[in-house]
């Protein structure tokens, strides 16, 4: 007997195949058959009839931190909500594991890092998550049972210095004993189930105390000696952020990316891919790793997102601002200072020549401050801003622009959210995403879901972009799409029978009603333990989510069933060849 049985969908399967009208059974959390409408003669305890909804396999999010926010959310929303069966974390070298067990303090530090790098509300760090592991299995076991998605961690660089070095994992290099114990510590976490090495050489990546994160301190043969082992060990990856990820890579991060994937004779993944036509010569650099990998026996896959992520700033809390250049130190202070300084028009015009400066890089589009548009206002002075644009303030004021921003902040004691308009929201931008996505080595991804969560929203960048399939620019194919979503990152991955709707496949499976399927806008709720606040955007369109076999979401309600599994390298996924 089936467990259930879905009649009359519509069923894209992930291939890229054409769509075709099937009726889908599902046993002991596989799917057991898939045959023409009414060809299905075997009794099933429940079932539905989905004539006229789109039946899918379960959405892969490459790109996730989602490694503290399962503990008190096994639901792993928003991401759930938008279609999302599995999802990667373990990313840009940070997890919460291995801690040593003889420094408690490593543990503070680890939440005072993922607070400050990963813009995760301490509170909830430490309300919410119980710390109780030491090595990364523990961590593993720990999730194991009470999770609504599929999950698969990567171990981060960064634990695995501070775990062996303590303190001196900042500006300190290991010995060779220390090395030693940082790759038995490595093996012992993939014969775990991690998934391989994560890692970060990003110029914009500190911890708590403002210092460089402790991977940024690695030097290539620590590097590469981490990339072998990865190597013997199946169904394993590797994920790297360096500074040249935001903008254009220089000749040595090229150089180290390379040999990075030769070495482990693994595949390699990056976030994200900007592609903006104002700079013509980004994707092409971008690329050049790819190239060059595949030429060394490797492989290098950029991650870039098929929308444009909604983001809210502010002058009085740490956000992208905060990594401008010469921005940081101004906006660290104390904030009567900071008005003070932010007022001055000397300091004002140095600020605005450094944030539209080649150093600036991709932070370059942040500077436009007149296309800004004003979010929540909290005094009398600032009645009646919020949604306008200050471009249209700065000229009835008869101010210029940034002048403008400021003093509405302050008003506000900087706690203004302000919205970027997007620069690159062009059609010639879009027809460039439209190429790029055809290349081989680009993959979607990078939602971050889990991460920054009062700034950005990605998670919905699944139901966003078949909304826009569908009836938007219509730039893919439902079926490409959705095999963009599914497969394409399942075999990135080597995900074991997954991404795909086949027999003997997991029933990871999401329901959707084509015409309507899109995200709802971001909304800022307090629901994170501590009361913390998360940027939030509910899904439409999305009727029926189920993760192995067992319905998880219902019309955008969570039914509370924890059926996700902790996907383990090798019991769980399949080495990927590189040539």
């Amino acid at each position: 007997m089936l467990d259930h049985l879905i009649r009359r969908a519509t069923v894209v399967d992930g291939t890229g195949g054409p769509a075709y009208p099937a009726d889908v059974g599902i046993r002991d959390g596989r799917i057991a058959v898939v045959a023409e409408p009414g060809a299905v003669t075997e009794e099933a305890v429940t079932s539905e009839d989905a004539d006229g909804l789109v039946l899918a396999p379960g959405f892969v999010d490459p790109h996730t931190h989602y490694d503290a926010q399962l503990f008190w959310d096994p639901y792993a929303t928003p991401s759930m909500n938008h279609g999302v069966t599995t999802v990667a974390g373990g990313n840009c070298g940070f997890t919460l594991a291995p801690l040593h067990p003889d420094r408690p303090e490593d543990a503070d530090y680890t939440r005072r890092m993922m607070a400050r790098v990963e813009g995760m509300a301490l509170a909830a760090l430490e309300e919410g998550v119980d710390w109780t592991w030491s090595s990364f299995r523990e961590y593993l076991d720990a999730l194991e049972g009470r999770i609504a998605v599929n999950a698969g961690f990567m171990v981060g660089h960064c634990a695995l210095r501070r775990h062996v070095m303590g303190p001196d994992a900042i500006g300190g290099q290991p010995t060779p004993a220390q090395m030693d114990a940082m790759l038995t510590l490595f093996h012992d976490a993939m014969d775990a189930g991690a998934w391989g090495l994560s890692t970060t050489q990003s110029a914009t990546h500190s911890d708590g105390d403002g210092e460089p994160v402790a991977s940024r301190h690695a030097r290539p043969e620590e590097l590469l000696a981490l990339c072998r082992a990865v190597g013997e060990h199946e169904g394993t990856q590797l994920e790297a952020i360096v500074a040249g990820c935001l903008d254009r890579f220089s000749d040595e991060e090229i150089d180290l990316l390379v040999d990075m994937t030769a070495v482990a004779g693994r595949p390699l993944n990056w976030n994200v891919l900007t592609i903006d036509a104002a700079v013509p010569d980004r994707v092409p650099r971008q690329l050049v790793p790819s190239e060059r990998a595949r030429a060394a026996g490797g492989r290098i896959v950029a991650l870039t997102m098929p929308i444009l992520t909604p983001m809210n700033m502010s002058l009085g809390t740490f956000c992208a601002l905060n990594l401008l250049p010469g921005w940081g130190e101004i906006l660290a202070l104390p904030v009567p200072e900071r008005v003070e300084r932010l007022r001055d028009p000397a300091t004002r015009a140095e600020m605005l020549r450094r944030a539209d400066s080649e150093e600036a890089g991709v932070f370059r589009r942040l500077a436009d401050f007149g296309r800004y548009v004003i979010g929540d206002t909290y005094s009398a002075a600032n009645e009646g801003l919020s949604g306008r644009v200050v471009n249209d303030i700065a000229a009835e004021r008869g101010q210029e622009p940034f002048a403008c921003l400021v003093e509405i902040c302050a008003a506000d004691d900087l706690r203004t959210v302000l919205w970027p308009m997007p620069t690159d929201n062009d059609p010639a931008s879009w027809e460039l995403r439209q190429r790029t996505w055809e290349h081989e080595d680009v993959l979607l991804g990078g939602s971050d879901a889990g991460a920054h969560l009062d700034r950005m929203c990605g998670a919905p960048y699944t139901t966003r972009f078949l909304g826009d399939c569908l009836r938007g620019r219509k730039l893919v194919p439902l079926t490409t799409a959705v095999k963009m979503l599914t497969d394409d990152p399942a075999r990135l991955f080597g995900l074991r029978e997954r991404g795909r709707i086949e027999e003997g496949f997991h029933a990871d499976l999401v329901l959707f009603d084509p015409e309507r399927i899109d995200a709802g806008p971001a909304t800022l709720v307090h629901d994170l333990p501590g009361d913390s606040p998360r940027l939030d955007s509910k899904a439409v369109g999305i009727v029926s989510v189920r993760v192995n076999g067992v319905e998880t979401l219902r019309d955008d309600k969570v039914t509370g069933a924890v059926p996700g599994t902790v996907l383990r390298s090798g019991r769980d996924t399949r080495t990927v060849s590189t040539a």
